[in-house]
């Protein structure tokens, strides 16, 4: 193994329910504040609650399990905002988190946004801690058992989590609360260090690929130019690089850089980093990506594999519109799901590109255990079961352009539920396989997708003209052209095989041609119905009472099967 870098640095995202106490936890654990640190916005300030990711630091000695020799590990702390509005910067920081430490108010337990954050972290992040905070609210006497209640409880919540079993550290962060003078030390926060450096691992870092970098922080220094804070989410930058801000379309030159204030000549993957370039104005770019030039895209519709989230209560439907997060931008967009054909349910899932050769069922809304499921997955299983095909897509189609990496996460949520409601409102996750950059991929993008409608109509016959054809209704209305279905198969219940071979009169009716001809007990059946027709002269009021008295003159009816390309301009139908 190549000898580790004097400091390894692993970025820890503090996340919980807003007052949960997370900004005291990062200043307790924290000795080197970097400059978004500690609610230092006015506007954060002036709400006393964190509205945007505060970064910090602090170093201990490398524990041993990050291989021998010195060297000092470096934990980043992000403090993630918990306003339930701001959950889209949460979203935008759980990209850059190995480890997550979640802040419960012991006093409270599992809140909305505790869970949305636990969601986040299953979704972003690998590795957890719980931290139980504001142990000094419970009484001295009680404290011990209240903590150990709590930890069960969070225990249970975890169970069915990639975080089962990870490790609760019960703290007190700020003793006395916001108002209290500094002078009150925090409890339990030597044996969280402890407990984070146990947890700490080599996170895999890559320093080839493009250079991607999620800032945080502008500012301008007077004389020097303009400095960007960020993490780098994938390659590496030196000095003298030239990077592209696609945001305000600048290409601009890496003049210097910093790594919690000390100079540095390079940065790769993971590392929290000042860039300054020449100048440009600050407040054109709050918070965005820099980039290697020409590496990121900027796309107006996506095919992405997605999988529903499953706190998430109610139906994915298609047509719907959701609040997307990609990248590092959060957009509305419009959904459309869409699964393999049923004969491929159970292929291998395909990680990370999608095969524009195959043929793909449209469907009505995510298929899940609960969904109303596709018609076809009933006929095909007579068991009952519903059959989960094991991967499924949705064409995402943006309000307005995003610019993001090839393949990034993504996810759909419902931003606009009420946020005191009790209920989670991240829908589902999945990663971009494909961004379709041109505005007018309606016409020269989508017809590449292969995405069928199946098609199920049924008619009558209505008569007898010799064996080889017969006369049908109620397949068509009025008006439609039946011109364009000749030449389509169709099925009589009696079994025999058709084909569309040419209208009937102008009411909609048309002609059936069996090429085996009819068999005799068809032809009985349908001579004593018409029969019966004329004798009743009613004709169809009457067709319901005939039916159950008589077996033999129930209609024998036509079903013609087709599918229909979502996107095919001339809406062919096509039949296996």
């Amino acid at each position: 193994m190549a000898a580790l870098p004097r400091v390894l640095n692993v970025n820890v995202g503090v996340l919980g329910h807003i007052d949960s106490g997370k900004t005291a936890l990062a200043r307790a654990l924290s000795t080197t504040g970097s400059t978004a640190a500690f609610d230092r916005a006015p506007q954060s300030r002036a709400r006393g609650i964190t509205l945007d990711l505060g970064f910090s630091c602090f170093r201990t000695a490398l524990p041993p399990q990050l291989g021998p020799g010195p060297g000092e590990l470096q934990f980043t702390l992000v403090d993630c905002p918990g306003h339930a509005s701001l959950i889209r910067t949460i979203i935008g920081g759980a990209q850059i988190i190995d480890l997550m430490m979640l802040v419960i108010d012991v006093t409270k337990g599992m809140q909305t946004q505790s869970a949305e954050c636990l969601v986040i972290g299953q979704i972003a992040c690998q590795k957890m801690v719980v931290v139980l905070n504001k142990i000094d609210l419970l009484p001295e006497g009680k404290r011990q058992s209240a903590i150990e209640k709590m930890m069960k409880k969070m225990q249970k919540t975890l169970e069915n989590t990639k975080f089962c079993g990870c490790p609760i550290v019960a703290v007190a962060a700020k003793p006395g609360g916001p108002e209290a003078p500094e002078s009150e030390n925090p409890l339990g926060v030597s044996e969280l260090i402890e407990v984070l450096k146990s947890q700490a691992y080599l996170p895999s870092r890559d320093p080839s690929g493009n250079f991607l970098m999620a800032v945080d922080h502008c500012f301008s220094i007077k004389g020097q130019g303009t400095v960007m804070t960020g993490t780098i989410l994938s390659g590496s930058v030196s000095l003298g690089d030239n990077v592209e801000i696609p945001a305000l379309k600048v290409t601009k030159k890496v003049k210097s850089m910093q790594m919690f204030h000390t100079p540095v000549t390079y940065a790769m993957q993971g590392d929290r980093v000042g860039i300054c370039v020449t100048q440009f104005d600050p407040k054109l770019l709050e918070r965005g990506l820099v980039c290697t030039p020409e590496s990121l895209h900027t796309i107006h519709a996506a095919i992405i594999s997605l999988k529903k989230i499953q706190y998430f209560r109610g139906a994915l439907q298609t047509k719907a519109k959701f609040h997307i997060t990609v990248g590092h931008e959060t957009v509305m967009g419009r959904v459309m799901f869409f699964s393999p054909a049923p004969a491929d349910f159970n292929e291998e899932i395909q990680e990370n590109a999608f095969d524009f050769e195959k043929d793909y069922l449209y469907q009505e809304e995510y298929l899940s255990k609960d969904s109303k499921s596709s018609e076809e997955n009933k006929e095909n299983d007579q068991s009952g079961e519903v059959q989960l095909p094991r991967q499924q897509w949705a064409l995402l189609e943006f309000e307005k352009p995003v610019t993001c990496p090839k393949l990034c996460l993504v996810i759909g949520s419902k931003l606009d539920t009420d946020i005191h409601a009790n209920t989670c409102r991240l829908a589902f996750h999945g990663v971009l396989l494909q961004g379709m950059e041109d505005k007018n991929y309606i016409e020269t993008f989508l017809p590449k997708l292969k995405v069928y409608k199946l098609k199920h109509k049924e008619g009558q016959v209505e008569r007898v003209m010799d064996d080889f054809s017969v006369i049908g209704r109620s397949l068509f209305k009025k008006e439609t052209n039946i011109q364009i279905f000749v030449g389509l198969k169709v099925k009589l219940s009696t079994g025999e095989d058709g084909v569309i071979d040419s209208g009937f009169g102008q009411s909609g009716k048309f002609k059936i041609r069996i090429p085996d001809g009819l068999k005799p007990e068809t032809k009985m059946l349908l001579t004593a119905a018409s029969k019966k027709k004329s004798k009743a002269g009613k004709g169809d009021a009457n067709k319901e009472d005939e039916s159950s008295k008589n077996d033999s003159a129930q209609p024998v009816t036509i079903t013609l099967l087709f599918k229909r390309y979502v996107f095919d301009t001339q809406k062919k139908m096509i039949q296996s």
